[in-house]
């Protein structure tokens, strides 16, 4: 009876035991889905549904044109990212360039991709020819163009909104002659039309360039080709080799140095090469100066020393120096030089 009696008080003291540690729980998780509670209300950015589109301000920037741009709402849709329609971001040129020169490991495209030519606006100013180009892309298929132009800070082109050149200025920096400034506008032109995934060709031109093909000819020849067209030679005088400096060696040794015309036409895979290139080009910007041209220079010698193949090794841009005499300047956009003899 005794045994019993005992077992009884074992299990009754199991139990009561079980029961205050199950009570001692409960009052803890009360205590502490309170205090959660209590923290969580604290935090209205959290949970509030309305607070959830809040800009933060350091997401917004000003971009050349004096206007603020959100640079999280820049990429929201695959549509933004193969067709960016905004040239007016507010990356500055390490961002650009960098983004630029990113490159798909696939080599299909999850869209129907017509290939685009570029054209790529350097000037001053105003473009005196812009009736002449208005009309060479009028009636042509949208999806087989795109423009950019890159005036000095503080200009804007003024046309309307109808015009294929309304809003196509991109974010820029001011630009002297004969300086290593005229390269870096070159590159930033090809980062903002690298950025359209179907632009597959880059042509460079200036105010003073006027096409002497019509856009399909144009279209045609330069989509089907094989290669880039860079100028891109020896000159061993003083005006050539004599302007190289000693100081680039061992990367850029003499028998590298090569000149070329600063009017450029490239394919996509040689426009990502130049555009991610940082050591040769912080070599001339370091080296190349007073009576070294980087525009003559630069693109001419990094594309012969490591991307000869991809070039022709001339340009598809004409210049009348005969005209430049009389008139102050002028170039000629020519799809074939030798036609023009």
């Amino acid at each position: 009876m005794k045994v019993v009696i005992k077992d009884l008080s074992i299990e009754l003291i199991k139990v009561m035991s079980f029961l205050i540690v199950f009570v001692i729980g409960v009052v803890i998780g009360l205590f502490s889905s309170s205090h959660v509670d209590r923290y969580l209300t604290s935090q209205p950015y959290t949970l509030n549904p309305n607070q959830a589109s809040v800009i933060s301000p350091s997401s917004l920037c000003i971009n050349s044109f004096n206007e603020t741009v959100d640079r999280n709402g820049e990429c929201l849709s695959m549509e933004r990212f193969w067709f960016p329609k905004n040239v007016r971001h507010g990356m500055n040129d390490e961002e650009l360039l960098w983004r630029a020169s990113l490159v798909p490991e696939s080599a299909r495209y999850p869209y129907d991709r017509m290939p685009k030519v570029a054209f790529m606006f350097l000037t001053r100013g105003a473009l005196p020819f812009l009736p002449l180009w208005e009309r060479f892309f009028k009636g042509q298929d949208g999806m087989k163009y795109s423009i950019y132009v890159h005036a000095n800070p503080g200009f804007e082109i003024d046309v309307m909104n109808s015009s294929v050149f309304y809003k196509r200025q991109i974010p820029s920096q001011t630009v002297k002659w004969g300086t290593v400034s005229l390269v870096e506008a070159e590159r930033r032109l090809l980062g903002n039309a690298l950025l359209d995934f179907s632009n597959e060709r880059f042509v460079l031109l200036s105010e003073s360039c006027i096409p002497i093909y019509n856009f399909t000819t144009v279209y045609k020849y330069l989509v089907e080709s094989k290669y880039s067209f860079l100028d891109c030679y020896e000159d061993p005088s003083r005006y050539g080799q004599g302007r190289y400096n000693r100081h680039m060696k061992p990367n850029i040794r003499p028998r590298d140095w090569r000149k070329g015309s600063q009017w450029f036409e490239m394919n996509r895979a040689l426009a990502i090469k130049v555009i991610a290139d940082t050591k040769y080009f912080n070599l001339f910007k370091r080296y190349c100066t007073g009576e070294c041209y980087p525009d003559e220079h630069y693109m001419p010698t990094f594309v012969h020393m490591f991307h000869e193949p991809l070039n022709d090794g001339r340009t598809v841009t004409y210049v009348d120096w005969d005209l430049l005499d009389r008139l102050g300047g002028d170039c000629t956009d020519n799809v074939d030089s030798t036609v023009l003899g």
